[in-house]
């Protein structure tokens, strides 16, 4: 049975908290894929951001819908989401923009376990860790291209 340790890229690129969303952008370009796991100095996962995070900055801010009763104003969506979205689309650096909980696999894991995940959740890569340590990713196309051995 594959493991994703049969199937992850191991050459990983990853950014640190300090990269700009100009320098991200750049990257997403010329490398063509969609997600960057986000690494502090020993390489330890701290986050992750995809190219729809990037997109998300141009968009409209939306305004929460709410409820006006008495004198009081309830936002439908919860008090945080407009501060959250505040905080993507003003987000200067990585740290700012990526996500800090992160769905992670490990090496030892089996590949159906991880179509099971990418499925489910709707992901097109997962970070592979050992530990905290990022060690490598694996998409969609490494378990399309797993299908062929």
């Amino acid at each position: 049975m594959l493991t994703v340790a049969d199937i992850m890229t191991k050459e990983v690129v990853s950014i640190k908290g300090t990269t700009t969303v100009r320098e991200m952008a750049g990257i997403f370009d010329t490398m063509h894929f969609g997600t960057l796991p986000v690494v502090d100095e020993v390489g330890n996962l701290t986050g992750i951001v995809t190219a729809s995070d990037l997109v998300e900055q141009d968009r409209p801010l939306h305004m929460p819908t709410v409820i006006s009763l008495f004198d009081w104003i309830i936002p439908l969506e919860g008090e945080g989401a407009l501060q959250r979205n505040l905080n993507k689309i003003t987000a200067q650096t990585a740290a700012e923009l990526a996500s800090t909980d992160v769905v992670t696999v490990v090496p030892s894991d089996t590949v159906s376990n991880v179509a099971e995940i990418m499925s489910s959740r709707k992901l097109h890569a997962l970070p592979v860790v050992e530990g905290k340590k990022l060690v490598g990713m694996v998409s969609r196309i490494d378990i399309i291209r797993s299908m062929n051995r």
